[in-house]
């Protein structure tokens, strides 16, 4: 079953995919009241009995049908309870590597770099090269700890598309090159002085918008095997990307079974799964180049069985205003 959340004459809605062009509402399936940014994470904790409620409404043709191009599309979970990325979870990265643990890496996006399907990707002059990432994402539909691999796919409710919008000029600004403190361990009691470089996500990763998601949250019995799933990328209808979730470093149930040793996976959390950027022998263009300062959009990701996610760019041109104090400046 294909889900979205989005605005339809002034109201916020839950809605079931009938086909590319039409959506029934099924809103008033849902319990009441209700806080419209947490309709999806009603539909995840009313479980198989609400689904197949949701199903019954879809097919049986009492509904009225409205038609998906004149909706205002939210993210499909408009509030997760966190959202983690995996960085360089893709072998076509490995040559790349100079040194890397054998274990996936995770980063977190705010909820606030969420936007919908069709809204516009703002991209501020000052962030300077902003490019994209196409991913296979899961919400997660149960909590989890310390899960088996085994396990991991049980606690998936449904994946949708997500794009990792990166600040790679960020980045390098908040590139650290430092040395960090250890105990040692002889003495703890002595510090060592370790040489590390380092740069924090929260910027490059985490800016307002920075995360295109949706425009379906499709549930997880329609997704058979989300290791072998094509992702196709594309920006001013040039392909930037043509790949497979067969290529990721490690699989679903393997991010999610590491992840949850270390933090409690929960309902509605969003799990994006590493970047899809290889190219095809003859495609020019790159994933890297697609620098959305310069590029025109619209931004696509395609994967299949989740249908499209399309984004226009709005580039606004200005400059970091003013942050500091002028106590601290000398002014």
């Amino acid at each position: 079953m294909h889900l979205a959340s989005f605005a339809h004459d002034g109201q916020d809605h839950i809605g079931v995919r009938l086909d590319d062009e039409q959506l029934v509402i099924v809103t008033d399936l849902l319990p009441h009241p209700i806080d419209p940014t947490t309709q999806m994470d009603a539909v995840i904790a009313g479980g198989p009995s609400l689904l197949d409620r949701l199903a019954t409404r879809q097919g049986d043709g009492s509904a009225p049908r409205i038609a998906a191009a004149a909706v205002r599309w939210h993210p499909p979970i408009r509030r997760p309870g966190k959202i983690i990325g995996v960085a360089m979870n893709n072998s076509a990265s490995d040559a790349r590597k100079i040194a890397a643990p054998q274990h996936p890496l995770f980063f977190t996006k705010p909820r606030t770099c969420l936007v919908g399907h069709r809204q516009p990707i703002e991209v501020r002059s000052y962030y300077r090269g902003v490019h994209p990432e196409p991913e296979l994402a899961v919400v997660i539909g149960k909590t989890g700890r310390d899960l088996a691999p085994s396990q991991a796919l049980d606690h998936i409710f449904g994946y949708t598309i997500f794009n990792d919008l990166t600040g790679n000029d960020m980045r390098g600004e908040d590139m650290v090159h430092y040395y960090a403190l250890y105990a040692s361990p002889s003495d703890p009691t002595v510090l060592e002085k370790r040489e590390q470089h380092l740069s924090y996500a929260a910027r490059y990763k985490g800016t307002d918008g920075f995360g295109p998601i949706g425009p379906w949250l499709v549930t997880a019995d329609a997704v058979p095997d989300p290791d072998v799933l094509d992702v196709v990328c594309t920006v001013g209808g040039h392909v930037i990307a043509r790949d497979s979730t067969r290529y990721l470093t490690y699989s679903v149930a393997e991010i999610l079974s590491y992840l949850s040793h270390f933090q409690t996976l929960e309902p509605g959390d969003v799990v994006s799964m590493g970047t899809a950027f290889r190219q095809q022998p003859g495609e020019k263009r790159s994933l890297h180049s697609a620098n959305l300062q310069v590029v025109d959009g619209p931004v696509e990701v395609s994967i299949t069985g989740l249908g499209t996610l399309s984004n226009p760019v709005h580039r606004i041109e200005m400059g970091l205003p003013n942050w500091r104090l002028p106590s601290r400046t000398g002014a």
